[in-house]
């Protein structure tokens, strides 16, 4: 009787790519950057970036094993003139991933739960406490940047300049 080998599978992921601006000359290498990653050169179409005059912006679903989302948003910090959003979908034994780069602020990563919220685990809430009480960093301003407000702040103004860009009005109801 010979041994059987159970092949573990590598759990699958799946996610979206969001390059909100790039200047137009890095675009091919950021394709070639993606298709490292993915395994295959993935069909993009680029759009012009109305809030960075000659800038484009793309955006694409992808597959692959988890863990993908990190390789994807560390191939694309390595141009440091983009601004992206990398997303990773939670799935059967991995947690989802949100990360974001932009010039001025750098890197952003944090972990998702099931729905895309950002889930703050509690030694970082800890953390946070601990560096106001010592009269560092006031709580506040540890959890916007622990939730990635900084980031959200500076991509909402590229995430939705564009023409074709729905216009929701909401309205309180009183």
């Amino acid at each position: 009787m010979t041994a059987g080998f159970t092949a573990v599978r590598q759990p699958q992921a799946r996610g979206i790519v969001q390059i909100h601006s790039t200047p137009a000359a890095l675009c091919p290498h950021l394709e070639w950057a993606l298709a490292g990653v993915l395994g295959a050169a993935p069909v993009v179409e680029w759009t012009t970036q109305p809030a960075e005059a000659g800038a484009r912006r793309t955006e694409l679903s992808w597959a692959g094993r988890a863990g993908t989302g990190a390789q994807l948003a560390s191939k694309l910090a390595a141009f440091e003139r983009v601004r992206f959003e990398v997303t990773e979908d939670a799935a059967a034994g991995s947690e989802g991933r949100r990360f974001c780069y932009t010039p001025t602020l750098g890197a952003f990563s944090a972990a998702t739960g099931q729905h895309g919220d950002i889930v703050v685990g509690e030694d970082r809430l800890k953390h946070a406490m601990a560096q106001e009480a010592m009269g560092g960093e006031p709580l506040g301003q540890a959890l916007e940047r622990l939730l990635g407000v900084p980031w959200d702040v500076e991509l909402d103004v590229f995430r939705y300049a564009t023409e074709q860009a729905p216009v929701r009005w909401l309205h309180q109801v009183v």
